[in-house]
């Protein structure tokens, strides 16, 4: 406590303890935590009133100057105001501002009677040391009637200034600015109060008497930097130009630099723009000394303190140069580099850290080292010749010290070399070292697990120009490899690296590699891909930012970085080049269903399920503005283009469109016509209006200035039959996208994509993209010919809108597409999906691959060790192909009709197809001759296979009944008895079918009369698949209710109801043994059954416990056991073999 506060205190002590009730004043200084809850006790334990007041003021006296303005405080909220008045004498102030400004202050109020006195020390010899303490003398003795020669020496100097300070000036303070050395601090101990600030906190050690340190931060933040700077230049921080930012994020918070800064532009306050490049250039010699300043140029005020060392300690701190920026670095990794003991190292550093010439952070036991940013940049300038030396250096002696081993998470120096161990390599030109290590599975694998893929793609581009000496292929392989699985390759369990490597194309390095591990590590099971020669991966990289959902994902302007939103109530900004990530900003209450850059990049905003509008700093993640208006979820949030004004559009489920602008708390305008939810709104490229879209069936154009309605288009219009009234037709208008020159607009809604005039409001043309799938977002491209589509079926499709042709078929993604986004130049496009995975495509690829679009509805026949496939190509063909050879058989012309489903005869003669409008064809494969074909139903066929005599082809469409029709006597029999449209059918034996619907029943089919044999009320909701044992007493079903049972063919009631799963039950599959059954579901998860009991045995959880991640990507499709019944491959996103599983069971 202040000597003036404690003196009050003092002398009103009495009062106060006649006068005072302690335990509301206790509460007070509780609440302030200036008063601990057991020195309230040890109060409350005194007998009197007074006893009590008393032992509280012991207390006080003890302790600070918060504790004396806190009871100061409680005095008045307590109401006793006369007694607060006795202490206002001794309310300690507290300073803001900087340098000799406070200490004025400090004087004005009293602290210090005798003054406050300021002497510049600074690096002195001992004729220097003289000089200064004469002109202090001189200055104190200014006023006095005698006169007095200066002291001769520095003892007399001494002595003189001890007598001053004790007659003339008691009770001041001395302050002693940039004090190097303790012999010159023993010049100035005189028994008064001395300030000194100095570089080496060991400069004290010297002088006797209490010494109290002050922490003083190494970096100022961005805001006080330029508060600074705007004290120097005499302007307000909102006057300062634009430059003021730049140069404070140059100075990385650095005091001295932003003083030396402030200083010039003070003498010269036209050079904005030219320091500013100095200091981006590391040109630190320009910045050359002002007028007020002590140091000749920056890189001698930067210098000084390392001229100070001695030879070996300056060795040893050029050693430093190399360090990573804004990288704190273990001790364990300095004992690698100078080979010594971590006591042996930790000496050395607390030198530099004594000088401030390096920070030390202690992490529990350890300790951690860094530079200020700017001294790393003088450093290195410095040392510019020797980087390269250096970094061979510290490489050597890592690779001397863990030969042929890595190091492990427990050591505290293995998340340095995992992270920058490439970085030494590539600084060294250590090509060789640097191939190996990155060419390496070993090391993808141990470095993916630890970091996740994102830093290692950024090492394969940043580090190209070395590891790409010879050639650049094996860099391709590996970085290629790395960006379509790095998504796959941080998750948890960690997937078999080996496995991966072997569906890489065979000419690939990282095949190579993966085949050799393969072979050495023996009994392990592997698959390899035969007709994989074939297989493009069009994507050019894959990311998993989010744990759920992603529903948005857009590129800024720059391409540079993408921001994504989604299920998780998380934004996501991310590297657009690697995957890195730059912002996590837990940003919403609710699901965030749309994000957007600003024109210039500085911005993203953000619209959630929680009514809330918010808009971010793209670069710091700090939240600057939050809209609160809407009254329903938010659906859509979107910038202008223009970077001269910001101003946003976000529509809602409210029925009404906003407009803001940034700059005010409260929206410009609302916009209302619409009757029911608006789901998108986009500004026209040229910033003159806004379209919104909404599930009334509507696309409404709006004025950007005055916010009026100017059209209405009627969607529902396009939907409408010849016999249906307007108002019946139910159409949601999901999105809509302008062309570049905004003539035209593009609306989605449905299966069609309709182009309209914007002038006219005609329809220009129309696409009907598929009749199995909604499209889900739509998005044009620079050009303004082509066409991004995202459909609910997983794959997103490019057309041409003028040729209404399709171009390319993107898949990939496991779940539905969301989102797809051009670039702002059109190279690249980007798809975020519900399986959690954002892709990223180049445009030319895409449209230039020549790869067959194959439709997953195909059919396989084994037949004397080759592999038959039938498939359906483009939606207009049949391909028969040899699955060992990858050669295409044969292929049909294309048909008018698309086709939807295909199989094979087992004698390989026959194959039939089902199309779109509902015939049915078979042909003759040995020339593809269509030999029959039949219009069979109204809707689409789903479902055609041929009769093991393959006589019979048996087909199921959109609707309850089943056809089984002997095409080549042309005979049909319908089976007919289900309610709702057929899911599938399986064959039994003795001419029996089993078919499950939609309805929840599952019906057994004697398929020569049409008879229903057995009738299952099964589920309640629909059954979406049936499997039957290999004994054929048994059979099983899922359904969409979150159950499976088991049943018996001779009962009608089941066996055994399999309860537990969480989602969907998708599939089953009983074990050739007959013992097992295997159910797995939507979320991912896989339970295994014992068939006679109906316990559950083993529990398949497709989510880690850290992560919370499905192995599958979401849904399982289809289980398989091996025939010796030990062995289960599940499929869904991935392929999984799950060998330990079984043996537990």
């Amino acid at each position: 406590m202040d000597a003036k506060s404690r003196t009050c205190l003092i002398r009103h002590r009495q009062a106060l303890e006649k006068d005072i009730k302690t335990s509301y004043i206790m509460d007070c200084m509780v609440s302030d935590q200036v008063l601990t809850l057991q020195e309230e006790e040890k109060v409350k334990q005194q007998n009197t009133q007074k006893e009590r007041a008393a032992m509280l003021i012991d207390t006080l006296l003890k302790k600070d100057n918060n504790a004396y303005r806190s009871f100061y405080n409680a005095l008045l909220h307590e109401g006793y105001r006369d007694l607060a008045a006795l202490l206002q004498d001794g309310i300690p102030v507290f300073f803001s501002g900087n340098g000799k400004n406070t200490m004025d202050e400090m004087t004005s109020y009293g602290y210090f009677p005798g003054g406050v006195h300021w002497i510049s020390v600074g690096k002195q010899d001992k004729a220097g040391l003289l000089i200064k303490l004469q002109n202090l003398c001189s200055r104190l003795e200014h006023d006095s009637t005698l006169s007095q020669r200066p002291p001769l020496n520095i003892e007399e100097a001494k002595d003189r200034l001890r007598l001053l300070m004790l007659r003339k000036y008691p009770r001041s303070l001395l302050v002693l600015d940039d004090i190097w050395d303790s012999w010159v601090l023993k010049a100035f101990d005189n028994h008064c109060q001395v300030l000194i600030t100095s570089r080496d906190r060991s400069v004290t050690d010297a002088v006797s008497g209490n010494k109290y340190e002050i922490h003083v931060e190494s970096g100022l933040t961005h805001e006080k930097g330029l508060e600074v700077l705007a004290l120097f230049v005499n302007m307000k921080i909102s006057e300062l130009p634009e430059q003021a930012n730049c140069i404070i994020r140059e100075c990385k918070g650095s005091p001295l630099v932003i003083s030396l800064i402030g200083a010039l532009l003070r003498d010269f306050p036209s050079r904005w723009e030219y320091y500013l490049k100095q200091l981006q250039n590391k040109q630190f010699k320009r910045i050359r000394k002002s007028s007020s300043y002590d140091y000749e140029a920056l890189d001698e005020a930067m210098s000084i303190s390392v001229e100070q060392l001695s030879n070996d300690l300056k060795d040893y701190y050029k050693d430093l140069s190399i360090l990573p920026k804004d990288v704190k670095v273990p001790t364990k990794v300095l004992c690698i580099l100078w080979d010594m003991e971590t006591e042996e190292v930790e000496d050395i550093l607390q030198e530099f850290v004594n000088k401030s010439l390096l920070f030390c952070d202690r992490n529990g036991n350890s300790f951690h080292y860094y530079l200020h940013d700017l001294q790393l940049d003088f450093l290195t300038e410095q040392n510019r010749n020797q980087l390269q030396e250096l970094h061979k250096n510290i490489v050597n002696q890592y690779k001397r010290y863990y030969k042929l081993h890595v190091p492990v998470l427990s050591q505290e120096d293995c998340m340095y070399w995992y992270n920058f161990l490439a970085y030494h390599m590539a600084g060294a030109n250590m090509q060789k070292e640097l191939r190996d290590l990155m060419f390496s599975l070993d090391w993808i694998k141990a470095k993916t697990e630890l970091v996740g893929p994102a830093h290692l793609i950024h090492e394969y581009v940043e580090y190209s120009s070395v590891l790409d000496q010879k050639d650049s292929i094996i860099r391709e392989n590996f970085q290629e490899f790395l960006s379509l699985n790095g998504h796959l390759l941080g998750r948890q369990p960690f997937p078999d690296i080996t496995q991966l490597g072997l569906c890489q194309p065979e000419t690939s390095e990282v095949y190579q590699q993966a085949k050799l591990r393969a072979q050495r590590e023996m009994g392990t099971f592997y698959l390899e891909w035969i007709n994989k020669k074939s297989l493009k991966n069009l994507s050019r990289l894959v990311v998993r930012p989010h744990r759920d959902a992603v529903y948005h994902a857009c590129f800024s302007r720059d391409r540079q970085r993408i921001a994504s939103c989604g299920a998780d109530k998380t934004l996501q900004v991310f590297k657009a080049e690697s995957g890195e990530r730059l912002l996590e900003i837990s940003a919403h209450d609710d699901e965030i269903l749309c994000c957007t850059f600003s024109a210039d990049d500085k911005y993203v905003a953000t619209c959630s399920a929680d009514k809330k509008v918010k808009i971010w700093n793209s670069r710091t993640g700090k939240c600057l503005y939050v809209y609160e208006e809407h009254t329903e979820q938010v659906n859509c949030c979107q910038f202008n283009n223009s970077r001269s004004q910001y101003l946003l559009a976000t529509c809602s489920d409210d029925t009404f469109i906003k407009l803001w602008n940034l700059k005010d708390k409260y929206c410009r305008n609302t916009m209302f016509g619409h009757v029911n939810a608006v789901s998108h709104c986009r500004f026209s490229p040229n910033d003159d209006y806004i379209a919104s879209c909404s599930t009334d069936g509507t696309v409404k154009l709006w004025d950007v200035r005055s916010a009026n309605e100017l059209k209405t288009i009627e969607i529902k219009e396009f939907f409408r039959n010849a016999d249906e009234q307007q108002d019946d037709v139910e159409v949601l208008v999901k999105c809509c996208s302008w062309s570049r020159s905004s003539d035209t607009i593009l609306v989605v809604a449905k299966n069609k994509l309709l182009l309209f005039d914007v002038t006219t409001c005609n329809l220009v043309t129309q696409v009907i993209i598929s009749h199995h799938s909604t499209i889900q977002y739509c998005d044009f491209c620079a050009g303004d010919e082509l066409v991004a589509v995202a459909l609910s079926h997983c794959s997103v499709e490019l057309w041409n809108i003028k040729s209404l042709s399709k171009v390319a078929d993107c898949r990939g993604h496991m779940s539905w597409v969301h989102c797809v986004t051009f670039s702002s130049d059109g190279s690249l496009f980007l798809t975020s999906s519900e399986d959690q995975t954002i892709r990223i495509w180049e445009t030319n690829k895409v449209c230039k691959s020549s790869d067959a679009v194959l439709k997953s509805e195909l059919d396989v026949v084994f037949h004397n060790g080759e592999v038959m496939i039938l498939a359906i190509y483009n939606q207009k063909h049949i391909q028969l192909i040899n699955g060992n050879t990858d050669s295409i058989i044969m292929q049909t012309e294309p048909q008018e009709s698309l086709i939807c489903c295909c199989c094979l005869s087992e004698d390989l003669k026959f194959a039939a197809f089902g199309q779109e409008n509902g015939e049915i064809k078979v042909l003759q494969l040995l020339d593809g001759k269509i030999l029959t074909s039949q219009e069979a139903y109204k809707t689409s066929v789903q479902h055609c296979r041929f009769t093991t005599d393959c006589q019979t082809l048996i087909s199921s469409a959109h609707d309850a009944v089943i056809q089984v029709w002997n095409w080549q006597l042309n005979e049909c029999v319908f089976l007919r008895g289900h309610k709702e449209a057929i899911k599938d059918f399986a064959f039994l034996e003795n001419s029996k079918l089993l078919s499950w619907s939609f309805d929840g029943t599952v019906k057994v089919w004697n398929i020569t009369t049409g008879i229903t044999e057995k009738d299952f009320a099964c589920h309640r909701g629909a059954v979406l698949s049936c499997a039957v044992s290999p004994d054929g007493s048994r059979f099983s079903s899922t359904s969409a209710d979150k159950t499976a049972k088991i049943w018996s063919f001779e009962s009608s009631s089941a066996l055994h109801e399999l309860k537990g799963h969480e989602a969907c039950v998708r599939c089953s599959a009983f074990s050739p043994n007959n013992k097992l059954l295997a159910t797995g579901d939507d979320k991912g998860d896989i339970r295994i059954w014992d068939v006679l009991t109906g316990e559950l045995l083993h529990f398949c959880s497709s989510v880690t416990v850290d992560e919370g991640e499905p192995t599958h990507g979401g849904w399982v499709t289809d289980l398989s056991f091996s025939p010796d019944s030990k062995m289960l491959v599940s499929s869904g996103g991935y392929l999984k073999v799950s060998l330990e599983v079984i043996k537990k069971v």
